[in-house]
């Protein structure tokens, strides 16, 4: 699953090795190494590059030391996935349903949130889930319709 180690485009191949370097240590909810989610998530964008980017970047500065700034220098990310970026880029400030409806107007972050928000919906990632889970998945499941209405 990881082909984008090898992918014909350098800024694909270097956002790979900085999201491989930034969750290297970090498990998911299931005990997975971290990096098999933006790896699945990156695989659901189809062939854009700029979607590819984000999709493996998405969680960095979330969930990570690595800032925007410093990716933004080291791949180097376009104006348009540095926006993508940003938006996917959850403030605990921000209301999680607020901060999905402003997600919805960029159709680059758009289309890496559905993908990301089916993944961590996926149950069977877990061995046992828990009540908690299945409210984290309807929270998902509310977000993805709102990405999903038009507009």
């Amino acid at each position: 699953m990881n082909d984008f180690a090898t992918h014909n485009d350098a800024r694909v191949r270097r956002a790979f090795e900085k999201a491989r370097a930034a969750h290297a240590g970090q498990l998911d909810k299931g005990g997975v190494d971290y990096i098999n989610h933006p790896l699945t998530v990156a695989h659901s964008v189809g062939n854009d590059v700029s979607a590819i980017i984000v999709a493996l970047l998405h969680d960095v500065a979330e969930d990570t030391a690595k800032t925007l700034d410093e990716l933004r220098a080291e791949i180097p990310l376009t104006e348009d996935e540095l926006d993508a970026l940003k938006l996917l880029t959850h403030d605990d400030d921000t209301p999680y349903l607020e901060y999905v409806a402003r997600i919805k107007a960029n159709k680059l972050a758009a289309k890496v949130k559905a993908a990301d928000l089916k993944h961590n919906a996926d149950l069977s990632r877990l061995q046992h889930p828990q009540r908690k889970d299945l409210e984290r998945v309807e929270k998902y499941r509310r977000a993805l319709k709102i990405l999903e209405e038009t507009t």
